[in-house]
């Protein structure tokens, strides 16, 4: 399945594969010097020409839709396909707080005097050309175009099958808005065939992208890490944790579960295990699996949650492993807050986990020890999130340690080179 292609296009997969890199690397030179007023006057743009175009998007959008519906797609992906009015604006308004945000690129950090009297310190410079490779969400398309344009990088993105009507839709009004502001319009590229060797040939085109950043279910992300050529920023699960500790305040536990669980279900920073204290499992697990129940969510609980409720499924072992993507959650009881690490550290997948805490003490101890891109107090697993963290927008979430870790917004797209600053040192 595929939509009409860009200019160049033809028969031969691999030399528009290399057209479309070339160009991205010419757009990057171009990109690494404009200035920031250049950059946001291209956001604006671009968020103008998606609001004109609103109903041609979601008229596409339902294109997709039914392909899906045909398809049986699963019901988290077909939840992130479908676009509304609500999603356009938010898209729009994440493309006005990018523009909002100050430029990373050209900042001089750290600077200090050495023994010698020469200046070093650390400049913010754009990564060159990143490539991302996603699933379902039409939205990324503008998120990932934006912070890759922000941040000075040119962009070659690739969404799934399922989005192809939508992203094509979305990738005509970035053209626009490049265009209108007298941007290099190669800054932006959206390949346009859905053919699954377009994936393999990107991951080898190391002489032409600079990182990968893939965003999708577990399959893709290990067929991409497997394969690729160029480093890539990635996370594979979103196995996320509430904990609720004994000195826990029940109406805050409550509403905190019910928030991370049912906000919505496939999404990678969704509560997919909770975990509660024995001292307090009798005051909140009632109110609890009863909120859980009403929002039709399927709990399978350990053998002691089933004491206190013996209508709860049976969880497996497999269960605190799964990230479920789905109205299912998985219910144990532990013994206080080491028995919880414990089990975040053998089943977690370091994403993002909370614990439900009024004792200073412990919720210090749980920051400190437990080892995820994001670790929460008394709030929601769903503020695990690029824009809820001010970055505008993310471009993933990265559980790696190395280069980013966490949502990737405009400095994790960045990297630094040294600086030195001198008037006419030489060195003895």
């Amino acid at each position: 399945m595929s939509l009409a292609l860009p200019d160049g296009f033809d028969a031969d997969l691999g030399r528009y594969m290399t057209g479309l890199g070339r160009a991205a690397r010419d757009a990057a030179a171009i990109l690494a010097h404009a200035e920031p007023q250049q950059k946001n006057a291209a956001l604006g743009a671009i968020a103008r020409a998606l609001d004109a175009r609103r109903e041609f998007i979601l008229d596409e959008n339902r294109k997709d839709l039914a392909v899906a519906a045909g398809a049986q797609l699963a019901a988290a992906l077909t939840e992130r396909l479908e676009l509304n009015p609500a999603r356009i604006d938010a898209m729009i308004e994440g493309l006005e707080q990018v523009a909002a945000l100050a430029d990373p690129v050209g900042e001089i950090s750290e600077l200090r005097y050495r023994p010698s009297g020469i200046q070093v310190g650390k400049m913010r410079v754009p990564l060159g050309v990143i490539g991302i490779i996603y699933e379902s969400r039409p939205n990324v398309t503008v998120d990932a175009a934006a912070l890759c344009l922000k941040s000075g990088n040119a962009s070659i993105l690739r969404g799934g099958k399922e989005a192809l009507h939508s992203n094509q839709a979305i990738y005509q009004c970035i053209r626009q808005g490049l265009h209108d502001a007298g941007m290099v319009e190669a800054a932006v590229q959206v390949i346009g065939t859905a053919d699954r060797e377009a994936v393999g040939l990107m991951l080898q085109m190391d002489d032409a992208i600079d990182v990968i950043i893939p965003r999708g279910g577990k399959s893709l992300i290990e067929r991409i890490a497997g394969e690729s050529r160029i480093p890539v920023i990635k996370h594979l699960d979103g196995v996320c944790h509430v904990y609720i500790d004994g000195d826990a305040d029940p109406r805050k536990a409550v509403e905190i579960a019910d928030n991370a669980k049912n906000r919505r279900y496939g999404v990678c920073n969704a509560m997919e295990t909770l975990l509660v204290d024995a001292a307090i499992a009798a005051t909140v697990l009632p109110e609890i699996i009863a909120r859980m129940r009403a929002a039709g969510v399927e709990l399978r609980g350990c053998e002691r949650s089933r004491a206190l409720d013996a209508t709860l499924g049976k969880a497996s072992e497999d269960d605190w492993y799964t990230e479920y993507l789905a109205p299912i959650l998985a219910l144990r009881i532990v013994d206080g807050l080491e028995a919880a690490i414990e089990h975040i550290d053998r089943y977690g997948s370091r994403h993002t986990d909370a614990i439900v805490s009024e004792n200073y003490s412990r919720t210090r101890e749980f920051l400190r020890r437990v080892d995820s891109s994001s670790v929460m107090v008394n709030a929601s697993t769903g503020f695990a999130d690029g824009f809820e963290y001010g970055l505008g927008a993310e471009i993933g979430i990265s559980t790696d340690k190395l280069h980013a870790r966490g949502p990737v917004g405009l400095e994790g797209l960045t990297s630094q080179k040294y600086v030195v600053f001198g008037d006419g040192h030489v060195r003895r």
